[in-house]
């Protein structure tokens, strides 16, 4: 019996710091605070969710050398695949997640060996059995794993294996520029974006008309509207949207990442559009109850 179809995610390994205040962060002086440690980042978060849900998949990513042992560990604990490319120079990357009383998130990012992500770290014998290629989009703001990441989507794309990316950062994506994502991007399969990055992006707020501008840019684009949910469209507009179920909200890391590999996993496994779309919208809801941007 031959193995099941592969999914590769292609992005960031980051140690998380995960630091939630009592209250308010008071300047010049102390805060008390409950703070975590854990692997993390967003292309991470991506693979050990598919692994989660019993979705075959390869990760890709460059770490620091003296942390490739534990973390490959670390991702066959998920079911994931590690293919990870070993930096003596740098050390992984580190993220501080501030997480304010409502949930929402504040980053300090150090991408560290994420940065040197290359052409030659990419595992194109992967794509004989692979489905789907998922790039994150922190891997297209800086110039080596840009080129590392274009370089495996063309290789995709010239097999008829489709490419997805995750929007990743609207102040990346701002400070990038958003025709310079656009064109990077261009071709893609599937864009996911929440509304800031969707707005940014298409250079609206209004969902309908968000979908008509990215459209022409990708096959269809996904955006994850948070508590309201999430909206599917592609050439013909608007095609389904649907709520999300209210629950209390703990932290929002990963949200998005879960988000996108329910959705996707249910559709490899033959799921109609509806079907993978409250997919989606439950593995983020799932997300978002507990801290950190994986699952237990």
């Amino acid at each position: 019996m031959s193995p099941a179809p592969r999914v590769i995610v292609i992005g960031d390994v980051m140690t998380d710091v995960i630091v939630i205040p009592e209250g308010p962060m008071v300047r010049g002086s102390d805060r008390r605070a409950q703070i975590n440690t854990r692997p993390g980042g967003s292309g991470a978060n991506q693979a050990v969710w598919f692994g989660s849900m019993g979705t075959r998949v390869s990760f890709v990513a460059r770490v620091g050398a003296k942390d490739k042992p534990h973390l490959e560990a670390y991702f066959k604990g998920f079911h994931v695949d590690p293919v990870l490319i070993a930096a003596a120079e740098k050390p992984s990357g580190m993220l501080v997640t501030i997480i304010d009383p409502d949930g929402e998130r504040s980053f300090l990012t150090d991408r560290g060996a994420n940065l040197d992500l290359s052409h030659s770290d990419m595992p194109v014998w992967l794509l004989d059995d692979t489905r789907l290629v998922v790039v994150s989009g922190y891997s297209l703001f800086a110039e080596h794993p840009r080129g590392a990441v274009q370089w495996m989507a063309s290789e995709a794309k010239r097999r008829g294996i489709p490419v997805a990316v995750d929007a990743a950062s609207v102040g990346f994506i701002q400070e990038v520029g958003t025709q310079n994502f656009l064109d990077w991007t261009a071709g893609f399969s599937t864009l996911f974006a929440n509304a800031d990055e969707a707005a940014a992006l298409s250079g609206t707020p209004v969902l309908e008309e968000q979908f008509a501008r990215l459209v022409p840019n990708y096959g269809r684009v996904v955006i994850k509207l948070g508590a309201d949910g999430a909206a599917i469209g592609n050439a013909e507009g608007l095609r389904i949207s649907r709520p999300a179920p209210r629950v209390d909200v703990v932290d929002t890391t990963g949200a998005g990442d879960a988000f996108a590999a329910g959705f996707l996993s249910a559709e490899l496994r033959g799921k109609p559009l509806e079907a993978s779309l409250l997919a989606g919208i439950e593995a983020g809801s799932a997300a978002v109850v507990q801290i950190g941007g994986q699952p237990d």
